[in-house]
């Protein structure tokens, strides 16, 4: 390949939208769940397989139980995506991630789904 076509599919790849939106983590054991919301749900699910697999995930108690209960009582999956605006000068989903995961808590909660908590 030569370097000309090389730099072209690098600026292709950085362009290209990456899936945004929330995912979950649910405890077979307890039921408990953690749910986060993230820009680049590939690179994100990614880092927190490997945050929990090395011990230092930021949430403490989700962290313990996975060592405890091991990574096998865990499931992981894509809650739900969120849609790029129409206008593309929008580069800060934040919000709209906050929005999303608040709805979705809401509605787990009124299904008795229990929660890991925000941070020990």
């Amino acid at each position: 390949m030569d370097a000309s076509r090389k730099k072209e599919l690098i600026a292709q790849y950085k362009l290209t939208k990456k899936p945004m939106g929330l995912f979950i983590i649910r405890c077979k054991v307890n039921g408990k769940c953690y749910i986060e919301g993230t820009q680049d749900l590939r690179g994100r699910i990614n880092g927190t397989k490997a945050r929990l697999a090395g011990g230092f995930h930021p949430n403490r108690e989700l962290q313990k139980e996975w060592q405890d209960f091991g990574s096998e009582n865990f499931t992981l999956e894509i809650l739900d995506y969120l849609e790029y605006d129409k206008d593309e000068t929008k580069t800060d989903y934040k919000d709209d991630l906050d929005l999303l995961k608040m709805i979705w808590e809401e509605r787990l909660s009124k299904e008795d789904m229990r929660f890991y908590k925000k941070r020990l």
